[in-house]
Parts: structure tokens; C-alpha cells; sequence
């Protein structure tokens, strides 16, 4: 009977990533209050949650349960994995792919558009270098399972033959792993690829014995897991100069469109930081679809990989200042303050400041400013209702609800693991005048986990109902303001991102004037040139959109700190063109490009 490896891991991730736990009921003050409550490290957990939500809630909790009730079947029917030298039956101790197993496990990867970091992990298994590692690591649902699949795929028979998978489960130990591993060597196994290393408690400390016994005797090993942090410490320390490490969090738009077959920068937007299995119903099965599973997602592939990392380095020595957000559960309500912020400072006031949401009202200054149809929205809507329920969506605490007093070193700590996860990239951003303290724009990396919070909001003012005050065409005109003018925001920050992670050689950055701005710099100190942008969430062309590019002063000014002009251009989602001196870019044109 061929063994479903791959339905197995499947049940498993999807389990993963709904909810544990039941939804109770309170009789409070004659109102009935309903609360999500589970278990979580041995303590009892509890959130309040609307109707709506709890709803929604309770329907992945069932999901939930059904899932692990197949999983159950599945895992009943998995018999146990043995192999055999001379005679003598040897049991693994750890979850081992090898053979027909191996080859049902990689069957789904055939048919699948690979990324191209694909390319580095190949030269490091066809390469002659030994006594070094292969690291794998990034944020969930990043590739990194097919990733593996894909380079098995690539094998001729004779290295399949050679070829084990270790799928790490939370009972392995490094010493059960370590017991395969000699068995493995001994039959003559040489390509070893070891799934959620991380897993181990012990890794951390442990690591070397990949290299300094395994990878020393000629195998080739692979080590992958979502435990960033744990693989950041790891090469910092056991595995120090004895390893080679690829990460896949970051996901550009030109792989987004390549791998999953899904174009368009809107599409980008909504959805982007992840992969899939392939295009078909995307939208739905994306772990950025709703608010629900956006902060499932935060909690466990972001604050728990960060909290598990520092839980077992060094005896949890690393934490610092952040072992109370890990005893008190509150990195993940500091997480989303830092990807709402509109302002992209990372300041310690983004942290505790009381909670007002900026989309909204940069949205509603907009409306309220508007030539053709000026709207007040805040005329319509209960702000301070409507605040309050939009920070419990984005389960944000206020600085009275927040057990633990964030300091400046709690900031400066948390910026720096986000800064190692690859979720938060810093861009320049320089003044003329030039002052002397430079400043920077923080860029999530994963565009879908920002707009999931621009989708709550909607929701949210939906059921305000104030907010019912305006017409149907009035209620869709703000709707589609507010929508439109948050895409054309993380438009920019996408392209200012992109743009810095492929021009390493070049500086890249947003320019500032006493009055207005350059969207993006790209400045070419070797040859003291400079290229200057305006960027347009808009499909059409008129001239409004590139009067500072044209601004005699503002391109003399830059001339003079960064050198000659040798291009001006509008990046924008409608055709390439030119008017004039003005280059128009379309954006998934510019983004496949760079």
C-alpha cells in the first residue's frame, strides 16, 4: 500500500493553522458575551470576540476537528518505517522517507514552477565542498518544503537511490535524529534533507553535529524549518563558518506572478508574502483571505518563532528584555502596531500610543479636501466606537490594557528580530536641505499581512451604522477611496522594497523637499548619476502626476547632492509610454525587471 506522506503533511499544515480551544458563552449584565478560550503552554487563554467573529470562530474550531479527525485515519494506516542491513531489522526513531515513500512524497513538486533560489541549493548539492551545511529557513507557507521536493525531482536514479527525507516532529530529540543519521551513513546515504529541525529543543546547542560528523564524512545535508531565528543563532554559534544558508521570506512580485501563475499588482497586494500550491482559487485558500487566519498567522509563524527561539538559546539568556511579552502573550498585539502604522517609523509612540487608525484618516482628509465631491466622514460615523472596534479586530491593546510598560529597549529588541525574520526592511529616506540625522521608512515585506488590516477596517465601518447615513453611492465612493489610496501607499513601499533588495551596488531611497517629494531616488555613486520617480497607484497618464520631476528647483537641488539626471519616470499601472521627457513604467513590468 503506497503511503500518502504528502496528504498527511497537508492535514497537518492546514491543522496548523486554525484554531485549538472552544467558544463560551457569559451572561453578562443581561447581554450575552462570547469568549474563544484554549490552553496554551499549560495556561488558560480567553479573547473576547463580536457575534460575527465568534461565528467565524467556531466554524474553524469544527474545521479543525474534522481535519485531525482524518489525520487520525491516515496516520492509522501509516505503517512503521524500517530499513535493513545483513539480516537484522534496524527501527528509525524518526519519521523516514525513503524509496517508493520518497518518491509518492516529491510527486506533487513535478508539475510546480520552482523560484529561483532554487538554483543555489542545487550548486551546493552538486558541489564537492564538505564540512558545511545547507540551511533552509523562512517564515511559513514561504516554499520551502517544495523547494526540497523540487531538488529531489531534480535527481538522476543513481542520487535518488542515495536520497533520505527526515520529517522532525516535537517528540524527536537530537538524539533519536543523531541515531538515524548513523544508520543512514552506513547504508551509504548521501543527500539528507531534515524538515522542522527547529523542532528539536536541543538544535540550537546541538547543530555542529551535522556538519562536524555527518556533512565531514561526505553527506550532503539539508536543514530546513520556520524557525528563523533559531537557524540566525545557530550559524552565529555551532554552526558558525560551517554552513550556507538561503532564505525564502521575502517573495518579490515577479516570482508571485512566475511560481503561482497569478498577475496583476492588486493581486499582489491583497495576497503577496506567501506561496501556494498553484493559482487556482488562490483567494481563498490564502492565510491572508481574512482577519481570522491573518492573525493566526502573526501568532504562530511570526511572536512564536521569535518566543520559541529565544525560549531555548542559551537557556532563554537571549530574551533580554522581551521574556515578559513572551509570558504574558502580548508580542503579537505589538506586531500588528508596527504593520499599521502608516507612517512606517518604528518609534517607540507606534508601540503605546493609543491606538487611532491613520488609514482612516489620512482617508478621510483626502475625502474632506476632495474638488469634485468634498465628504466629512467623520460626520457620519461614531469615531470613538468606531476606533475601539476597529482596535479589537486588529487585536491591538491600548497602553492601559498592555500588562507589560514597553521601554525604548523593548522597541529596539523587537525591530531587531523582525529586521532578522526579513519581515521589516528599512529604505532611507533623505531631506534637502540635507540634515545631519537620517531617517528611515520601514517596509513590511509581506504586502497580503498589511492588507488584511485595511480589510478589517472596511468591515468594521460597514457595521457602523452611521455609517448607513450616506447613500449607496456615497458609502461605495469612500469605500473605494479608501481602498484605492491604501493599494497606491503599499504600491510605493513594494517598489521602493524591491527596488533596494535588487540594486545592492546602488543607494536607494525617498528624497524630501521643503514642499513635496521624490517617490524613490536611485543614485549611482560610482558614476555620480541619479535616477528620480514618481510612483501612481492609477492606469492613466495626465500631467499632475510628474510636476516635482519637472520642478526646475527640485532636480537642480538633487543634482547638486546626487549627481546628473539621466532619468525621469512615472511608475504607474497603465502602459508604458513617454510624454515628453517623462518615461511612464507599468509597475509588473518595472517589479518583473529589476
Amino acid at each position: 500500500m503506497k503511503i500518502n506522506d504528502d496528504k498527511i503533511a497537508r492535514l497537518e499544515e492546514e491543522i496548523s493553522e486554525l484554531p485549538i480551544g472552544y467558544i463560551s458563552k457569559k451572561n453578562i449584565n443581561g447581554k450575552i458575551r462570547q469568549y474563544h478560550q484554549w490552553t496554551e503552554d499549560g495556561k488558560k487563554k480567553s479573547k473576547y470576540l463580536d457575534s460575527e467573529t465568534a461565528l467565524v470562530v467556531a466554524e474553524r474550531i469544527a474545521k479543525r476537528k474534522e481535519l485531525e479527525k482524518e489525520l487520525k485515519i491516515e496516520k492509522a494506516l501509516l505503517p512503521r518505517r524500517s530499513t535493513k542491513r545483513t539480516g537484522n531489522s534496524l527501527l528509525f526513531k524518526t519519521n523516514i522517507l525513503i524509496s517508493d515513500n520518497l518518491k509518492a512524497f516529491i510527486q506533487r513538486a513535478a508539475s510546480l514552477k520552482s523560484r529561483p533560489c532554487l538554483k543555489q541549493m542545487q550548486l551546493f548539492l552538486d558541489s564537492g565542498t564538505q564540512s558545511r551545511v545547507f540551511i533552509l529557513y523562512g517564515l511559513r507557507r514561504t516554499g520551502k518544503t517544495t523547494l526540497i521536493q523540487q531538488a529531489i525531482t531534480s535527481f538522476n536514479q543513481s542520487q535518488f537511490e542515495k536520497t533520505v527525507f527526515i520529517q522532525i516532529s516535537p517528540e524527536d530529540t537530537l538524539s533519536a535524529v543523531n541515531h538515524d543519521m548513523k544508520i543512514l551513513l552506513e547504508q551509504g546515504y548521501k543527500y539528507v534533507f531534515i524538515d522542522e529541525v527547529t523542532l528539536l529543543e536541543d538544535f540550537i546547542e546541538g547543530a555542529a553535529v551535522f556538519s562536524d560528523i555527518y556533512a565531514s564524512s561526505g553527506m550532503k545535508i539539508v536543514l530546513s524549518g520556520t524557525d528563523s531565528l533559531g537557524f540566525l543563532f545557530s550559524s552565529d554559534d555551532s554552526l558558525y563558518d560551517r554552513c550556507e544558508m538561503l532564505h525564502t521570506t521575502f517573495i518579490p512580485y515577479r516570482e508571485f506572478e512566475n511560481v503561482l501563475g497569478i498577475s496583476g499588482i492588486d493581486e499582489y497586494i491583497r495576497y503577496g508574502g506567501t506561496m501556494s500550491l498553484s493559482g487556482i482559487n488562490y483567494n481563498e485558500h490564502s492565510i491572508f483571505s481574512n482577519k481570522e487566519s491573518t492573525d493566526a498567522y502573526v501568532d504562530s509563524a511570526i511572536a512564536k518563532n521569535i518566543q520559541h527561539s529565544l525560549k531555548y538559546y542559551q537557556n532563554a539568556g537571549h530574551f533580554r528584555h522581551l521574556e515578559d511579552f513572551y509570558e504574558k502573550n502580548e508580542l503579537t498585539s505589538v506586531i500588528n502596531r508596527v504593520v499599521e502604522d502608516i507612517n512606517h517609523r518604528f518609534t517607540l509612540s507606534v508601540l503605546i500610543d493609543d491606538f487611532v487608525s491613520h488609514d482612516l484618516g489620512l482617508s478621510a482628509r483626502n475625502l474632506l479636501h476632495d474638488r469634485n465631491n468634498p465628504i466629512d466622514i467623520f460626520e457620519h460615523i461614531d469615531k470613538k466606537a468606531f476606533t475601539e472596534s476597529l482596535r479589537k479586530a486588529l487585536d491591538i491593546l491600548n497602553k492601559e490594557e498592555q500588562t507589560v510598560e514597553i521601554k525604548e529597549a523593548h522597541r529596539i529588541e523587537i525591530k531587531e528580530y523582525l529586521d532578522l525574520l526579513d519581515l521589516t526592511v528599512d529604505v532611507p529616506v533623505e531631506t534637502i536641505p540635507i540634515v545631519n540625522e537620517k531617517t528611515y521608512q520601514t517596509c513590511v515585506s509581506q504586502p497580503g499581512l498589511r492588507y488584511s488590516q485595511t480589510e478589517a477596517l472596511v468591515k468594521e465601518l460597514m457595521k457602523d451604522e452611521n455609517f448607513q447615513s450616506f447613500s449607496i453611492a456615497d458609502r461605495k465612493h469612500i469605500l473605494d477611496r479608501i481602498l484605492n489610496e491604501i493599494k497606491g501607499r503599499m504600491m510605493e513601499e513594494i517598489v521602493l522594497l524591491e527596488t533596494k533588495k535588487a540594486m545592492k551596488d546602488k543607494e536607494v531611497f525617498k528624497l524630501k523637499f521643503a514642499v513635496g517629494e521624490f517617490d524613490m531616488v536611485i543614485f549611482d555613486s560610482e558614476n555620480i548619476t541619479s535616477e528620480i520617480y514618481e510612483i501612481k497607484h492609477s492606469t492613466e497618464a495626465f500631467p499632475d502626476q510628474y510636476r516635482h520631476l519637472v520642478d526646475e528647483k527640485k532636480c537642480r537641488e538633487t543634482e547638486f547632492q546626487f549627481g546628473r539626471i539621466i532619468r525621469k519616470c512615472v511608475i504607474y499601472r497603465g502602459e508604458n509610454r513617454r510624454e515628453g521627457e517623462i518615461e511612464y513604467l507599468n509597475v509588473e513590468e518595472y517589479l518583473k525587471g529589476l
